[in-house]
């Protein structure tokens, strides 16, 4: 039969005195092993107690409780007649930091902890392992003991990073061959990249988003770096680019779903509004689109209207169609549940929600009974309610695979792609670039990434 050895409790340097239950904690007792201590100041050896006195120190959880470490410390005099010293408290080298409240062992797991994690991802799991910690106390080890100088990158990424969005940005700098972050600049000036940038003249390539700033950095500090646009940045903007086309193109999209006219009769409070507003638009850019078919310049039909250039720009490029601005619904799960529920001839709201509120809908009844009022009075119209999704949720179910769709949303997207095509063409186009950037074959000599 193994035997537990006590004396292993205790750190390295410390003499093992014995262990009691503290209740929530174990607590160890101790006492430094040496016979003497250092002067801090001096470096004389001495050996002559002026008192003693109790350190508590937080050490590594035992058998899933959290352990205290008691030391009886010791004050030493200093003997050395020129040391300005009298008496000085002993270091426990190896085994605490002077005024550490976590002994050595205790603190590295802690570090190592911050670093694999950030502040409050650790500090849960710490809880976990019963390690008391808070995610402050997590982020300070990490800055205490700072980090290396990073090796010289050769491929570094540059890209903005909010600090508060809309307010204030900063710049992050990333060693793409190292995986990982080398730099964070205060703010998003070209000045400021350059001035990083030409601190590492080594650096051969430059992969940065399609924004002026950072190229007029790079530029100057590095013209022979080659400047190449990230594979992220190139799927966000082929995915903005869709965007786009499918809200220029939502008059035939609407025509094609049979939602090109709307019966306001079976509208809700909150969508007739939406679609008063509509009608007003539609006014607004009839007139805007009227003068631009004039021949009219943007600055020309501002001066006669008086609207802004943002929103005529949006007029001209069609970015102003659509009927209802749509919100997500905390019922979007829950609608396959509820369409078949409908179906087999539940149409009780409140039963409804009752048996939602089982499942985990955490919605109010209102959510739920403004729905089945709307399909009950879809159901006894002779037409139904004429609505169209939004351009953002047309974009994503056309780029979803239909193994993933319903089959309300399938049936939308057949229509979509037999009544518009250039929407059909433009996603199976948007599909194989990205395809050709995950898989990263290459397209011809001409595609290597280079920014124009």
């Amino acid at each position: 039969m193994l035997s537990l050895d006590f004396s292993r409790l205790a750190p390295a340097g410390l003499s093992f005195d014995g262990v009691e239950d503290g209740g929530v904690d174990v607590i160890v007792h101790a006492h430094p092993a040496s016979a003497g201590g250092k002067c801090p100041d001096c470096g004389t050896w001495s050996a002559r107690i002026h008192s003693r006195y109790t350190r508590r120190l937080n050490d590594l959880p035992i058998g899933g409780r959290r352990a205290q470490l008691v030391v009886q410390a010791r004050r030493f005099f200093c003997d050395a007649s020129s040391c300005s010293r009298w008496t000085f408290a002993e270091r426990l080298e190896g085994t605490v930091a002077p005024k550490a409240r976590r002994t050595d062992r205790l603190d590295e797991i802690v570090f190592c902890l911050a670093i694999a994690l950030g502040g409050r991802p650790a500090a849960a799991l710490a809880k976990c392992i019963e390690i008391k910690v808070s995610n402050d106390t997590l982020l300070r080890a990490v800055r205490r003991r700072g980090s290396s100088p990073p090796l010289p990158p050769f491929v570094v990424g540059i890209d903005d990073w909010a600090w508060r969005r809309n307010f204030r940005y900063g710049t992050l700098i990333c060693d793409l061959e190292r995986r990982k972050t080398i730099a964070l600049l205060p703010d998003r000036e070209p000045a400021t990249a350059e001035a990083w940038l030409r601190q590492w003249p080594d650096i051969k390539v430059i992969a940065r988003d399609r924004g002026g700033a950072y190229a007029l950095a790079a530029q100057r500090a590095l013209p022979d770096a080659v400047q190449v646009a990230d594979r992220w940045h190139r799927m966000e903007n082929a995915s903005a680019a869709f965007l786009d086309a499918v809200r220029k193109s939502m008059r035939p999209i609407r025509a094609a779903i049979g939602a090109a006219t709307i019966d306001p009769a079976l509208l809700t409070a909150a969508e007739r509004l939406q679609y008063e507003g509509y009608l007003r638009r539609e006014e607004t850019n009839a007139s805007i689109l009227a003068m631009a078919g004039d021949g009219a310049s943007i600055k020309e039909i501002r001066r006669k209207t008086g609207y802004s250039r943002k929103l005529i720009r949006a007029v001209l490029r069609g970015q102003r169609s659509d009927i209802f601005r749509t919100r997500q619904s905390s019922l979007e799960p829950w609608l396959p549940w509820l369409d078949e529920q409908w179906a087999a001839g539940r149409r009780n709201g409140s039963e409804l929600w009752r048996e939602l509120k089982q499942r985990g809908f955490r919605g109010c009844l209102r959510v739920v009974s403004e729905w089945a009022g709307r399909r009950r009075r879809g159901d006894k119209a002779e037409t139904a309610l004429g609505r169209a999704p939004a351009a953002r949720t047309i974009a994503r179910l056309l780029t979803t695979g239909r193994d993933h769709l319903t089959k309300a949303e399938t049936m939308t997207v057949a229509t979509i792609e037999n009544g518009v095509a250039l929407i059909a063409e433009a996603r199976d186009a948007i599909a194989a670039f990205q395809d050709m950037i995950v898989v990263r074959e290459e397209r011809g000599s001409g595609d290597r990434g280079e920014v124009r």
